[in-house]
């Protein structure tokens, strides 16, 4: 199971964050989460019957929807916009 590197993890921040070294913003952290979502929806194609590992992807996914509420309910601009450059909705 391949976590989020380190470099890979500043790129995200870099991209999403409002100022340098901006972690925590609903943006950065939406983002964040996004990344270890789709990593471990490929480790289950390898992997079905990784169920403990399914029971922590679909807490990763409550996390990742309510801030994305959360977002939302406070500037319906910003939720389209992460939602757009995240891709998130079909």
């Amino acid at each position: 199971m391949s976590t989020v590197t380190k470099e890979r993890k500043q790129e995200i921040i870099k991209t999403h964050g409002a100022h340098e070294g901006d972690t925590g913003s609903a943006e950065v952290q939406i983002a964040l989460l996004t990344e270890r979502i789709n990593d471990l929806t490929e480790h289950f194609k390898a992997h079905p019957k990784d169920f403990g590992g399914r029971r922590g992807l679909l807490k990763l996914v409550g996390q990742r929807r309510n801030l994305l509420n959360y977002v939302r309910a406070n500037d319906v601009e910003r939720y389209r916009a992460i939602v757009k450059a995240l891709g998130l909705r079909k």
